[in-house]
């Protein structure tokens, strides 16, 4: 049996444990970069001139759901109250010699009739900009 020296063994050894932090480390760089997506571009300069108010009407968006629930920005209508509704978007329009766009979306298995009577009302009030709204293609 060989004798060793006395030396106690109380000292870790750290090396290995600082070799597999830095690896840690690099994964990271490496994953938080990788997952950073985008196209660069070359903005233009803006002056530093105090940019123009522009009053572009409200587009108004009608949705009609599979029940013939009308619904005008958000908020459930009858007709009689979409077209008041409307009318007076039309008038705020007008006022600043502008045109009103509507944008009618229509559930698939929406009854056509629910859609016609938001046509009925859009043409009574003399809209001319009106949108249907459909899925692209596949």
């Amino acid at each position: 049996m060989q004798v060793g020296d006395d030396k106690s063994f109380d000292d870790i050894n750290v090396t290995p444990m600082v070799d597999l932090y830095l690896v840690l480390l690099l994964i990271f760089i490496i994953m938080t970069t990788a997952g950073v997506q985008g196209v660069k571009v070359n903005l233009p300069k803006a002056s530093n001139a105090a940019a123009k108010k522009m009053d572009q009407p409200k587009m108004q968006a009608i949705t009609v759901d599979r029940e013939g629930k009308v619904v005008l920005n958000t908020v459930p209508v009858t007709l009689a109250e979409l077209e008041t509704k409307l009318g007076a978007a039309l008038a705020a329009a007008k006022a600043k010699s502008q045109e009103l766009p509507v944008v009618l979306r229509g559930d698939r298995v929406t009854q056509y009739q629910g859609i016609m009577d938001v046509l009925d009302v859009v043409g009574r009030l003399g809209i001319t900009q009106l949108g249907l709204v459909t899925a692209p293609p596949k």
